[in-house]
Formats: structure tokens, C-alpha cells, sequence
């Protein structure tokens, strides 16, 4: 269990950079919603202590018990479906006590591990139509949880994930080459689709959240009022920002003119208060957090470390593209936070854990001389 470990190859910048964040994030969610900061602080000091456990404990021996993360990961989706708290029509949440649970923010990295043993026990046959078929089929179960519950974001997420560990399992060119040349056709209808409101599992809501994208003009009282607001106030923080906590009476955030400050649009903030320096911060961690972790998956000793690394690099690279896109208005509104930055604990403890296992990976790393040998 704790075999084959360098503490030499302890990846200290990759903790650096995720903790930094972290902080930053609790400093943001203090100004957009102070009474959750306390509960942002004490889940960042629990998440790192997760990390770090998580770090010491050889990713082989853990992913032995894959099938049992995966069954666990549907009855947690099923769960919800049935017992879930609902809020704002979509169905989502366990309340426990103060606290809420968010089963798709766990399915996120159960699914990592599950695929990096499933790919590595079949890697010699990754390319075979049964394996692909397999590996689709399992990834399909939980996505129609998902879907149900109604979360449109977290789905298209996953199989962006999905699609990028396949890629980094090996899938040969010709797969993929015949995969887009199916899918390409297909999204382009499935957006006609959509835009035109004939898709079933489309909720109203979230074809007045396209249409408010699309044309912001006729919905600016209504659907694209949270986004053209959050454009508002990144644009007003200029350079340097209005400063932390500020009580300018110009502050869109002051005059709550947008909701959910504290997890969707955390961005909005932070452009206002410490402007587009302190964006480009954010921005450039994201993306430093997830070149590592692709740095990780290519010295990974094995298949499993390399999914394991890849998979965690797209999914913060990825989830916070959305994010900030929905908050500059490049993309729809849509519900998905701003990773080790917005409020809410089960996202942030979900991503340590993926953390404590990219470091786990790292920390078994390949050689280099071996390697070149």
C-alpha cells in the first residue's frame, strides 16, 4: 500500500499553487458572502489534510476497489433523484444539517478512477469495438443520472473528460477520426435542436438561458440580466480594481445586482475588486494547476496514473473555462464553480481528493534514466 513512493518527486508547486488559490477564493467568497467564509476556510484546511492523505496511500492498491466506486457512484446519483432536496427546478442536493451534498461533484472524480483501472485493465484491447462500446455504455449510466436530475453543465463536462481520458489512454487516431465524424453531424443537430426547443430532456429554463445568450438584448430585463450585470462589473474594475470589501456605491456587487456571487459568478467579483491584474491571477493558476497535472500524466509510471493526472487536468482546465465564460457572457449561464475558488464543500473536498491523487501519481513517477534506457 505505501510501496514505490519517492518523497523526492512530492510535487510542493502543485500545492502551492491549488492552496494559493484556495485562498484567494475563501478572501473572494468573504466579500460576496461573508458568513460562508468561515465554512469555505475550515473546508480548505479539511481538503489539504485530504490531499495530503490521500497522497501517501498507492493509487494501485486503491483502485482494486473500482467497481465499488462506481456502484456506490450511481446509488449516490439514484439517491438524489428520489431523496434529493430540490431548488431553482433542479433536484441536485442532500441536505444534511446546514450542509448540502452534491453527488455530481463527487461522480466527477469517482469516474476518473474507475476508467484509469477499466483502461488499464484492458489497455491491449482499448482499441477493440467491444472495449470502446464498454467504456461508452459505462460512462452513459451515470450521465442519464446526471442529466435527470436536471444538470445539462456537469453532463457535457464529463464527456468532455471522458473523451480527453480516452485520448490520453492511447485511443488510436482512426477511432477518434470516425468517432467526430459521427459526433460533429450529430452536435451540429442536436444544437439545432436545441435552439429550436424540440429536445425533451432541454428544460425551459435552460432555453431561456440560450436564448438570453443569443440575443441579450431582449432579455436583458429578465435571463441576461446575472450576466450582462457580471460583465458590468468585471469591465468596472479596470486595471487594478476597486479594492477588497470596498464600499464604492458604483460596485454592482453592492447593489446586488447579481445573485449567487459566492459560487457561479465569484469571478464577477474578484475582476471588481481586484480587476483585471487579479483576473489574470486566477486565470493563470487554473491553467499552471492543470499543465502540471498534465505533466504528471506523462512521467506517470503507469496507464492508471496517466488517466488519473490527464483526467484531473481537463476537468479544472475545462470547468474553469465554463465558469469564467458564463461570467464575461462568452458562454451561457450555467451552474458549474469555479474550481478550489467558488463556495461549496463537496466540490472543493472532491477536487483535494482528485489533488492527493495527481500527487500520488507524481510521487511514483517514472525514472527519467530508466526510461531513456
Amino acid at each position: 500500500m505505501f510501496r514505490g513512493f519517492n518523497l523526492r518527486k512530492f510535487d510542493l508547486k502543485l500545492v502551492i499553487m491549488v492552496v494559493t488559490l484556495s485562498i484567494m477564493g475563501v478572501f473572494a467568497i468573504g466579500s460576496a458572502e461573508e458568513s460562508l467564509q468561515q465554512k469555505q476556510l475550515a473546508g480548505v484546511i479539511a481538503g489539504v489534510f485530504v490531499m495530503l492523505f490521500i497522497s501517501i496511500f498507492n493509487y494501485s492498491f486503491v483502485l482494486k476497489f473500482h467497481w465499488l466506486m462506481y456502484l456506490m457512484n450511481l446509488g449516490l446519483l439514484l439517491a438524489v433523484i428520489f431523496f434529493g432536496s430540490d431548488s431553482h427546478g433542479a433536484q441536485r442536493w442532500f441536505e444534511i444539517g446546514s450542509l448540502r451534498f452534491q453527488p455530481s461533484e463527487t461522480s466527477k472524480i469517482l469516474l476518473i478512477l474507475f476508467f484509469a483501472q477499466f483502461i488499464m485493465r484492458y489497455k491491449e484491447k482499448l482499441n477493440s469495438f467491444q472495449v470502446v462500446v464498454s467504456c461508452v455504455t459505462l460512462v452513459a449510466v451515470p450521465l442519464a443520472l446526471i442529466m435527470l436530475q436536471p444538470d445539462l453543465s456537469t453532463s457535457i463536462l464529463l464527456i468532455v473528460v471522458f473523451c480527453m481520458i480516452m485520448f490520453a489512454a492511447g485511443l488510436k487516431y482512426r477511432i477518434i477520426f470516425g468517432i467526430l465524424g459521427v459526433i460533429i453531424p450529430a452536435t451540429l443537430v442536436v444544437i439545432y435542436l436545441v435552439m429550436s426547443g424540440k429536445l425533451p430532456f432541454v428544460q425551459s429554463y435552460q432555453l431561456n438561458r440560450i436564448n438570453a445568450w443569443r440575443y441579450p438584448e431582449e432579455y436583458a430585463n429578465s435571463e441576461a440580466m446575472q450576466s450582462l450585470n457580471s460583465v458590468m462589473a468585471i469591465g468596472s474594475g479596470q486595471l487594478e480594481g476597486k479594492g477588497y470589501k470596498n464600499n464604492e456605491f458604483t460596485s454592482v456587487k453592492n447593489g446586488e445586482y447579481i445573485s449567487e456571487t459566492q459560487t457561479d459568478f465569484i469571478f464577477a467579483v474578484i475582476g471588481e475588486e481586484f480587476g483585471f491584474r487579479g483576473s489574470v491571477v486566477i486565470i493563470v493558476i487554473i491553467t499552471l494547476i492543470s499543465l502540471e497535472c498534465l505533466s504528471a500524466a506523462r512521467k506517470a509510471k503507469d496507464m492508471a496514473g496517466t488517466v488519473i493526472a490527464a483526467g484531473m487536468g481537463v476537468l479544472i482546465a475545462f470547468q474553469g473555462f465554463i465558469n469564467i465564460g458564463v461570467a464575461t457572457f462568452l458562454l451561457p449561464n450555467t451552474g458549474l464553480p469555479l474550481p478550489f475558488v467558488s463556495y461549496g464543500l463537496t466540490s472543493l473536498m472532491s477536487l483535494y481528493a482528485g489533488m492527493g491523487f495527481v500527487l500520488n501519481v507524481r510521487m511514483q513517477a517514472k525514472d527519467k534514466k530508466l526510461t531513456e534506457e
